[in-house]
């Protein structure tokens, strides 16, 4: 007989509401017993923790008067009460939250699983990445972060079995930002031409919903880099933080300053078209060289080299023809002349919701 998982889920965004219809479609789902937001949680009665939480949206799960609703809970009332379930338990935080992902190794060392696409946690210093790992082996918990990079495409685990199985990665290089690859993508495509100007792409892919709510969120490329800390850690390559290398913001100098109110932003954007010609340029110093124009991230294994920014890449490269996807090429000692290559959407609520509902299934598996 098979031991009963007992499931937190905190956030319930765009990723959150879609990973809840997802679980309802699951034949033998966890019996969720805690749904927290920002402001309110909701949570099944102990010490019997019954009846569980329906799988459905907040408001129709709150009408339910057997149901415990209180105010937002703090990070250890969340621990605690899953460690208290009468069996395994697995907490899955889809919230970009630093606090939250700070408290993983507490979660951890109490014997409460985690899943999370928040890059928060291995991504910040470097001694909470070693402590998250730590407290899993101390708790006999699992931690599943896949979507941290990528969304949905395997690239950590790919690099993990390469590196269990004797492989040697000798450098990495991709896009890992869809917004970037969407916008140079338009900006400057890799077959054709385009004289829309960088302002007026990024302002309507503002108003479509293709940027973060602040576009220079996107654009000063942090998320990025924080994505590449986590490849360089998974590999062995020691990374403090994700500013203690080289990271290009494609935010004029003049405007990083502003406030990230509401007033900041539209500021910002209605300001943005002064510096088009800067983009220009750099459009015209890779056209000189026939090359394309793109946002690319790289890690050298061997130099310990790591960077983020503008380059100029092959015409007919896989990078050039990136218009939206994200790719990740490593070159490792087995795949030397000829990279592996993860090419992909990987993002959006559906998307990142499918990728860790297949962290979930793994981690319920090994628990069971």
């Amino acid at each position: 007989m098979t031991q009963p998982i007992y499931l937190g889920i905190v956030g319930l965004g765009g990723v959150g509401n879609a990973f809840l219809e997802q679980l309802g479609r699951l034949r033998d789902p966890p019996r969720l017993v805690l749904l927290a937001r920002s402001t309110r949680t909701l949570s099944s009665p102990t010490p019997a923790y019954s009846p569980c939480i329906p799988f459905t949206d907040w408001e129709t799960a709150t009408r339910s008067s057997s149901l415990i609703q209180s105010n937002a809970l703090l990070p250890a009332e969340i621990a605690k009460f899953l460690a208290s379930a009468p069996g395994r338990a697995i907490l899955v935080d889809n919230t970009s939250d630093l606090i939250l992902a700070k408290a993983y190794p507490m979660f951890l060392r109490q014997g409460v699983s985690v899943v999370t696409p928040n890059k928060k946690g291995f991504s910040e210093d470097i001694s909470l990445f070693n402590d998250i790992f730590a407290s899993a082996v101390q708790g006999n918990s699992l931690i599943y972060h896949q979507c941290t990079v990528g969304g949905t495409l395997p690239v950590l685990s790919t690099l993990r079995d390469l590196i269990a199985t004797g492989d040697e990665i000798i450098r990495i290089e991709g896009v890992l930002s869809g917004t970037l690859s969407l916008l140079l993508g338009q900006f400057m495509p890799g077959y054709g031409s385009s004289d829309a100007q960088w302002s007026s792409l990024v302002s309507h892919a503002k108003e479509i919903g293709h940027t973060e709510p602040d576009p220079r969120d996107d654009l000063n490329g942090l998320d990025f880099a924080r994505k590449l800390t986590i490849l360089a850690r998974v590999i062995g390559v020691e990374v403090a933080r994700p500013d203690s290398f080289p990271v290009e913001s494609l935010i004029p100098a003049e405007l990083s300053s502003l406030s990230s109110s509401a007033d900041g932003i539209t500021e910002f954007m209605t300001r943005l078209p002064n510096y088009d010609d800067r983009m220009n340029m750099a459009k015209d110093a890779a056209r000189k060289q026939d090359k394309v124009l793109r946002y690319v991230g790289s890690i050298n294994v061997s130099t310990r080299a790591i960077k983020v920014g503008l380059e100029h890449v092959e015409k007919g490269s896989p990078l050039a023809n990136l218009h939206g996807s994200q790719i990740v090429s490593i070159y490792s000692k087995r795949y030397a002349a000829s990279p592996l290559v993860l090419q992909g959407g990987g993002g959006g609520g559906e998307i990142t919701a499918m990728g860790l509902m297949a962290d979930l299934l793994k981690v319920m598996e090994r628990l069971r």
